[in-house]
């Protein structure tokens, strides 16, 4: 038996589309497989989150002894037995209830763990609702609901929560900045080191800390202009835009600025560079009071800054300088990750 040209070629033809649509299974069942990874990850972290934040609230319930503040107990303590499909109801009734609580007789490190913490889940939220939507928009195509490829795994869900801006923000004569968001730099000489400044609070001189480059976003900046702008402000140096890779990670920190409690979201670049002796003559006249030194710090330097009771900015950062310096040597832009 014999077969023509004709035949041979809509047999070949065939074969090929089948390889070509069995590719593109194959590779969308992967796809599909780490974006469930990805929001049940998003899911823990938000757990996480939710978690501290209810051990917050129950400090702070205790150190009041109200009638509301046994509530808010209950409360908390209902939204961390809940279930998956009842969470967000949970949740939202202890947002609800902090929203009508009075703050005036907490003490103000108890207020910023409270709004560091509702920040986190915030931040938690949206990684994990972005999670969500990328595999909901995949997983609901029809070719892919067609050949069953993300086999049984239930569906993702959303969960919102409300944002609560007053209260614990306001208290205590504290002011609360909820829409900063800062672009920060992770400078990287040949060697791997990590360029980081030393300052401090104006209104607390004796409490200094190690940070790297970077600052508040302009109104009409973009977030790697304002990326640029910082470093040339703080160390003399002048980075092409393309130069930066990132961002890279995504950090959400409350703390006390100058008698102001600031809420900011700071985005991370990486950027490889020669080592060169960094000047501030861009800074501010604040700045110039606050920023008193700057270091070139290995990991081992990291450490032992703080083992030596010195705080450093990011948390981890000797850990993540490793990831840092790949990223900036890579032409790929990376996935956003959370850190502390």
């Amino acid at each position: 038996m014999t077969f023509s040209a004709l035949t041979i070629f809509v047999m070949a033809l065939v074969a090929a589309v089948l390889f070509v649509v069995g590719l593109w299974a194959y590779s969308t069942a992967n796809r599909l497989d780490r974006l469930h990874v990805r929001s049940d990850l998003s899911w823990q972290a938000l757990d996480a989150a939710l978690a501290r934040r209810a051990v917050v609230v129950r400090a702070i319930a205790a150190g009041l002894g109200s009638q509301d503040s046994r509530r808010l107990v209950l409360l908390a303590d209902r939204a961390e037995r809940a279930d998956r499909v009842a969470r967000e109801v949970a949740e939202n009734a202890v947002s609800g209830a902090l929203a009508t609580m009075d703050f005036d007789d907490v003490r103000p490190q108890l207020l910023a763990e409270l709004a560091d913490s509702e920040a986190r889940v915030l931040i938690a939220r949206r990684f994990h609702n972005d999670a969500v939507r990328d595999t909901l928009a995949l997983r609901t195509r029809r070719p892919v609901r067609w050949l069953h490829l993300g086999g049984t795994a239930p569906l993702p869900t959303y969960f919102e929560i409300t944002e609560r801006t007053t209260a614990a923000a306001m208290s205590d004569g504290l002011s609360l900045d909820t829409t900063r968001t800062s672009a920060r730099v992770v400078i990287l000489d040949h060697d791997g080191r990590v360029l980081l400044l030393r300052g401090h609070d104006p209104a607390a001189p004796g409490t200094r800390y190690w940070f790297t480059v970077g600052g508040g976003v302009e109104k009409g900046e973009n977030l790697r202009a304002a990326a640029v702008r910082e470093v040339r402000e703080e160390t003399g140096l002048t980075a092409q835009e393309s130069a930066l890779r990132g961002p890279m990670w995504r950090r959400v920190a409350t703390f006390s600025w100058d008698n102001r409690m600031i809420r900011s979201e700071e985005l991370f670049f990486a950027l490889g560079t020669d080592g060169f002796e960094p000047h501030g003559d861009g800074f501010t006249e604040l700045e110039k009071r606050t920023v008193t030194a700057h270091r070139w710090c290995s990991a081992a330097d990291v450490e032992a800054l703080v083992s030596a009771g010195e705080s450093v900015y990011p948390q981890d950062l000797a850990l993540l300088m490793g990831e840092a310096r790949e990223i900036s040597a890579q032409a790929n832009e990376p996935e956003v990750r959370a850190i502390r």
